[in-house]
């Protein structure tokens, strides 16, 4: 009796042992995730996540999530399909260590790389809709475009040019409007740097490493800047990090291109170590002299050295994090032209940058706080290594904004006021004095949908105060004194639905910009612009009115859209060419006046899909400026320009050819150079593949193929050497 029960006993705690060890080996596992385009980070909604031993599946939700629950084997396979990317299989080991939250890569089949987004405003309004609704408003693939500079990069795209002293100090042109009309930033934080000022200054800006490319027109460029008659270059890149995932994510990669013997390294690495999330960038750039057609542009050579490392901290309530950023940029300013140092000049720059940002969750509304500290030094030295300019800029800047969800009539909108402090110090041979600005701003942004139609409308209303930290009475430009101005801006778009594939449009502005402490109180030689700069302590704000009519059509193969523009400026501050000399310094002299100035014109692209894999596509753009005293040109307008080119795709393949070009500009201010028309012939070529978890994205691009021999109309050194020749530019990139 007792050896049955102990036999008893016995099986019995065998059988208990073996249930829970069995329940043990079952338990239940739950595994979520994000979906995104191995092209931009993009969300992936609609992507099938399918368990084949189980025949579990779910899809993933317009911000690209998705859970499985349920799951009880030791090792399951995960299937994920869409019908425009490629299918990814992912093995899997369940147990306490296998990550219950995956971030999934998905290879489009049709390619469409990080690209650059013509947007109304920066948050989800109609116009984004539109922008996301029209393939086109893409733009060109930014692999493709992507090159030494912003400004390079982007110079094709509809509206916008290139204005060069070199290849190094660039900067974009939209519409014909320059200077501090284009406001560029990086994460929505101001870029801070020189380049609005003079085109000797560079853009203090690495693209490399961005996600995507923004140009923003419309009212919401009010929430920036006063002025709605210029745009916003806003590359996106995440410094910050603004949300936190559960795998390290790798981004490695960097170019060659043969025309400078130019090369780029870099990595990018986001580390989530829960509830923070750390990024870290760091690149390396150099390029020697630019070879061109017909020679080297001597002095043209760029050296730049950028690191980033930001952190963030996420909570229910929402995230605060910041970013220190070090960027460095040694380059050379061509010389040889008329007014020109013989040998040109050197330029270093320093700038550390910290930037702070908090996103506080207040229901369906969020207030968004955003600070920032810059500290700018830039030298110009002679060619004997003498410094003839060194300017120093202490700069910081603050917003705080409240982003609300649909109330009453407006489907969403923003509210808020910011300020920007700047200590500009000056030293070398320039006579512009050391001055103080501050500017405070109010700004309000607001979108009302009515069925088929959508209203969008901003104001900002803007203090400004530049401060000379020494008055004087100049016997040249006048009194020398402290400067008030107030401003208001408002901008109005409509559009109007015709149809589910046909959008039309109309845009107000009123627009106005303070005059700079360069175009109010320089007095004297700027070395690397090769002027006499001369300012105008009397000059008031910049004013004009514009308004542009604007068409979109998406069909089934065939997208085009057209913008029609006409700006009427009451008062345009522009630095004119006197055709006067220095003789002390035997520099040209140019002077900084107002005038009532018009710029009108058109812009618009096309794409037509000829066959299933083949894309012909164009774009076009022109504007026409003069003053409205004299009818006579204004300078430094771009000609008639485009690029037309066929492109076809398969997969993960991509191929094409683009011919880009320019009419002749003859329609020139007094003291400015007229430019021939020109058609050069580009080719390119991409490929995506991956091997296991590593996407991997190869680009060769050929420039002007043939070497043909062009000038850029609004280049300063056309006059003696020009564009670049054949160039052959291979860009690799992986992702982990």
């Amino acid at each position: 009796m007792n050896v049955s029960l102990n036999r008893l006993i016995f099986y019995g705690a065998i059988l208990i042992f073996n249930i829970f060890y069995s329940f043990s080996q079952s338990q239940d596992f739950e595994i979520a995730g994000k979906i995104l385009n191995a092209e931009n980070s993009e969300p992936v909604s609609n992507a099938v996540i399918f368990i084949p031993e189980t025949e579990q599946f779910t899809t993933s939700n317009k911000d690209g999530d998705f859970s499985l629950k349920n799951l009880n084997n030791n090792k399951i396979r995960l299937k994920i399909t869409h019908l425009t990317f490629q299918e990814k299989i992912i093995d899997l080991s369940l147990d306490n260590n296998f990550p219950k939250n995956l971030l999934i890569y998905l290879i489009p089949k049709s390619i469409n790389l990080s690209p650059v987004i013509v947007l109304g405003n920066n948050q989800v309004s109609f116009l984004d809709e539109l922008s996301k609704y029209s393939s086109i408003l893409s733009g060109k693939e930014l692999q493709r475009n992507l090159s030494q500079t912003l400004a390079s990069t982007l110079k094709n795209e509809a509206g916008l040019s290139i204005r060069s002293m070199g290849p190094a100090p660039s900067r974009p042109v939209f519409r014909g409007l320059s200077q501090d009309r284009i406001i560029i930033g990086e994460d929505g934080f101001n870029t801070v740097d020189l380049s609005s000022t003079s085109p000797d200054h560079a853009v203090t800006l690495e693209p490399f490493q961005s996600e995507r490319i923004e140009v923003l027109r419309g009212p919401k460029v009010l929430t920036r800047s006063s002025t709605s008659l210029g745009g916003i270059i806003n590359v996106i890149k995440n410094d910050i990090p603004v949300q936190i995932h559960n795998q390290i994510h790798f981004n490695i990669g960097g170019y060659y291109e043969s025309a400078n013997k130019g090369f780029l390294t870099g990595i990018q690495t986001e580390i989530p170590i829960a509830p923070f999330s750390a990024k870290f960038e760091l690149s390396r750039k150099k390029t020697k002299d630019l070879k061109t057609p017909i020679g080297y542009l001597n002095n043209s050579y760029s050296e730049n050295f950028n690191s980033n490392l930001g952190l963030s901290f996420f909570q229910d309530w929402g995230m605060i994090g910041s970013s220190f950023k070090i960027y460095n940029l040694d380059y050379g300013v061509p010389g040889g032209f008329v007014g020109a140092h013989p040998f040109g000049v050197k330029i270093e720059i320093e700038k550390q940058q910290i930037n702070a940002l908090s996103k506080v969750k207040l229901g369906n509304n969020d207030l968004e706080i955003r600070f920032s500290n810059n500290q700018f030094r830039q030298k110009e030295f002679e060619y004997d290594g003498l410094i003839g300019s060194d300017f120093a800029i202490i700069t910081n800047s603050g917003e705080i904004c409240f982003n609300h969800s649909p109330i009453l009539l407006f489907s969403e909108g923003t509210s808020g006021i910011s300020f920007e402090h700047r200590d500009f110090n000056i030293g070398g041979y320039v006579f512009t004095p050391p001055s103080y600005s501050l500017n405070i701003s109010s700004f309000i942004y607001q979108n009302l949908r009515f069925e088929r139609f959508n209203i969008e409308v901003g104001f900002r209303y803007s203090y400004d105060k530049i401060n000379p930290k020494r008055e004087k009475i100049s016997s040249r430009i006048g009194k020398i004194e402290k400067k008030i101005f107030h401003n208001l801006s408002i901008s109005l778009a409509t559009i109007y639905q015709l149809s589910e594939r046909v959008f039309t449009g109309v845009n107000f502005s009123k627009s106005s910009r303070v005059p700079t402490i360069e175009e109010l109180y320089s007095e004297g030689p700027h070395l690397a612009a090769y002027s006499y700069e001369v300012g105008n302590p009397n000059l008031k704000s910049e004013t004009g009115f514009g308004s542009e009519f604007y068409i979109y059509h998406k069909f089934d193969k065939l997208f085009f859209n057209l913008n029609i523009f006409y700006y009427n400026f009451d008062r345009f501050i522009i630095p004119q060419k006197t055709g006067e000399i220095n003789y002390q310094t035997f520099l040209p002299i140019y002077a900084h006046n107002d005038a009532r100035a018009l710029q009108y014109g058109f812009d618009g692209t096309l794409e037509w899909k000829l066959q299933e894999n083949i894309i012909f596509s164009n774009s076009l753009s022109y504007v026409k400026g003069l003053f409205k005293d004299t009818k006579k040109p204004l300078p430094q307008i771009p000609p008639l320009k485009g690029e037309v080119g066929l492109r076809y795709y398969y997969d993960g393949l991509n191929l094409g050819v683009f011919v880009e070009w320019a009419n002749s500009q003859k329609r020139v201010d007094k003291f400015e150079e007229e430019t021939a028309g020109y058609a050069i012939v580009n080719l390119f070529s991409q490929y995506i593949f991956q091997v296991k978890n590593i996407v991997n994205n190869v680009s060769v691009v050929i420039e002007n193929l043939f070497n043909k021999e062009y000038r850029n109309h609004l280049s300063r050194v056309k006059s003696i050497m020009p564009e670049a020749g054949f160039n052959v530019r291979v860009i690799y990139r992986i992702m982990i």
